[in-house]
């Protein structure tokens, strides 16, 4: 189960959809598909949230993103006490399902990539010294929504000032 694709038009929420349609047509009783479904529920649920909150359509692809980082993490507290309960099958079924989920969150930056937006971040902010730190993370943050991991953008922008 490889990345799938991820571009501006093809919302987190339209990749579900659709992958869920051809996970029922393959095999509506795997992991994939059992996963996809519950994931489509918590989006509705999602979505009549934001309905009651005035956003007519639904909730947005960044709230899908934290849906889905949040079912992450839920399963990776499973499999853990699934592997400390010696419940390896449990363990291993909640890792499947972390697969299926991971498979639709945008990868993080990192490596040269990571550098590049740094580096491309603090020429348009024109930031020379430290005290930019902030803006220039309020920034990549902004740019890279659910991209960026702190704690190495912190180091590279760190680099980028120095």
């Amino acid at each position: 189960m490889g990345q799938t694709d991820v571009s501006p038009t093809n919302s987190i929420r339209d990749r579900l959809v659709a992958a869920l349609n051809s996970a029922e047509s393959d095999d509506p009783q795997g992991v994939r598909a059992r996963t996809l479904r519950l994931v489509k529920c918590a989006m509705r649920d999602r979505d009549v949230t934001a309905r009651t909150q005035g956003q007519c359509e639904g909730c947005e692809d960044t709230e899908v993103r934290k849906l889905l980082e949040t079912m992450v993490a839920q399963r990776e507290v499973s499999a853990r006490e699934y592997d400390e309960s010696g419940r390896i099958s449990d363990a291993e079924r909640e890792r499947e399902e972390i697969a299926v989920l991971e498979a639709f969150l945008p990868r993080p930056l990192d490596g040269d990539a990571l550098e590049d937006a740094v580096e491309q971040v603090v020429e348009d902010l024109e930031a020379r010294k430290l005290k930019d730190m902030g803006r220039c993370m309020a920034e990549l943050q902004s740019r890279y929504p659910g991209r960026i991991d702190t704690g190495s953008a912190g180091k590279a922008v760190r680099r980028a000032l120095g």
